[in-house]
């Protein structure tokens, strides 16, 4: 195969690379872009990468992310890097991290937790236990997440 650019550079926005093969449209659902927004997108999937074997890419032209929104990439995509490009250069480049506490952004899948009681409004709180699988535990009743829970309850519409 041919070496060379898949897609076109972009002038101003935000490139999220090393997203795990499978996983771009999970990260296009994170930040709301349906393609109908009027933005520039380009998603290339299953690109041959030496880090990962292969990967996706994400390219938003004129949108930049918010924290929430590199902490949620991160929850699903923990290899991602987001580059904010400028002028069509690299302005800035960092790997994200799945935060050591998420607050807020899941639920607990267990029906006795305390942050599942109507009578209880107890703001769901997870901690980091493992990067590498990514596994979550409930600072309540200890209830574990794998990372496909992760995902699922991060992309679906019911989440």
């Amino acid at each position: 195969m041919e070496e060379g650019l898949l897609v076109r550079k972009i002038r101003e926005g935000t490139v999220i690379d090393h997203i795990p093969a499978g996983r771009a449209l999970n990260v296009l659902k994170i930040l709301g872009l349906t393609g109908r927004e009027g933005l520039t997108i380009a998603v290339v999937m299953n690109v041959p990468s030496r880090k990962l074997g292969v990967k996706d890419i994400v390219k938003v032209e004129k949108r930049f992310l918010e924290p929430s929104e590199v902490d949620k990439i991160a929850l699903i995509a923990p290899s991602a890097t987001i580059n904010i490009i400028r002028d069509f250069q690299v302005a800035s480049k960092r790997r994200v991290e799945p935060p050591a506490v998420v607050t807020g952004i899941l639920r607990c899948p267990n029906p006795n937790c305390v942050t599942n009681s109507e009578r209880e409004p107890v703001t769901p709180r997870f901690v980091r236990v493992s990067l590498s699988p990514l596994k979550l535990k409930c600072a309540y009743c200890e209830e574990t997440l794998s990372e496909a829970e992760i995902v699922d309850q991060l992309v679906s519409p019911y989440g």
